[in-house]
């Protein structure tokens, strides 16, 4: 049987990649990276197909010939499921890149599991959502080995704008859900404030001009100001159609809880928005909704 090709040097041109899960996310990620003139494969558990992608009939069938297989995954469990079908079939050198949003031990377990099999291995997450995707100005959090991720760089810069080496394995599922318990616990205290502007008789457009210009100053008011009609345009002025799910908001909460409680840190604020984001969702109507909807859930609520 003739010997697989090593896929360890640098790649500078057209690159053979197989992308595994073609949802919201992956689906235009992958056609941009065909747009450049990669050679994309496809696979997606639901039969999913995309103009431009090479259909596949499994993952393993996508990754047998890939330089890169990219997997945009709902969960850690699935993810260490589409790990087992496609390291084996991998080539000697390729790279598996992750680029769900997943728990860092799913991470840190399915790179070992790659890197023993001969493989390089990223964990890259990103932040942007669907219109991110679609634009090709994601920001990827990188966790691996740095030959692993100056390979990849040039697959960054074709479905982002950033892509940051955040250190080995696991640490850019990690950078993620902190950033993410920021983003949850910050809109939380954004939507309270406007609520109780709201009650003691402040204009929201004042509220927003002093604060967005003041200490409170913050991503989630300057650039996603969940009161409709203030600050850039924003899902809060869209019916709080979601950019960002408060859904997804939970999933990544949740993540941040297990990380916490894996690592032993006392994380109390990212405890509570976690809990009030679960309240939101499953009993209060919040599920498909933005997760800047808070504010109305605020704004309609009594102290007691």
């Amino acid at each position: 049987m003739a010997a697989q090709p090593d896929h360890s040097a640098h790649w500078e041109d057209t690159m053979k990649i197989a992308f595994i899960g073609l949802g919201n996310m992956g689906a235009p990620m992958a056609t941009n990276l065909a747009k450049a003139g990669h050679e994309v494969t496809g696979y997606d558990a639901a039969g999913v197909t995309v103009d431009g992608i090479t259909p596949a009939q499994s993952g393993a069938e996508a990754a047998q010939t890939a330089d890169v297989v990219i997997t945009m995954l709902p969960n850690g469990a699935i993810l260490r499921k589409v790990a087992d079908e496609v390291i084996p079939a991998m080539p000697a050198g390729a790279i598996l890149l992750d680029c769900s949003t997943v728990d860092v031990d799913s991470a840190r377990a399915v790179a070992e599991q790659a890197q023993a099999a001969g493989l390089g291995a990223l964990d890259a997450p990103v932040s942007g959502g669907i219109g991110g995707a679609a634009a090709g100005t994601l920001t990827f959090m990188v966790g691996g080995t740095e030959d692993a991720f100056n390979t990849a760089k040039p697959l960054f810069d074709i479905m982002g704008q950033k892509a940051v080496h955040c250190g080995p394995s696991g640490n850019g599922q990690a950078a993620k859900i902190c950033n993410n318990m920021i983003l949850g616990v910050t809109m939380i205290a954004t939507c309270e404030a406007f609520a109780l502007a709201d009650k003691l008789g402040l204009d929201r457009q004042a509220m927003f001009d002093v604060v967005s210009t003041s200490s409170g100053a913050s991503w989630s008011i300057n650039a996603y100001c969940p009161a409709p009609g203030v600050g850039p345009q924003s899902p809060a002025d869209n019916g709080y159609k979601p950019g960002f799910a408060a859904d997804l908001m939970l999933k990544d909460l949740r993540l941040s809880q297990q990380a916490a409680a894996s690592a032993d840190a006392d994380t109390p604020m990212g405890q509570l928005a976690e809990a009030l984001y679960q309240s939101f969702v499953e009993t209060e109507g919040g599920s498909g909704q933005d997760f800047s909807a808070m504010l109305p859930r605020f704004s309609g609520r009594s102290r007691g």
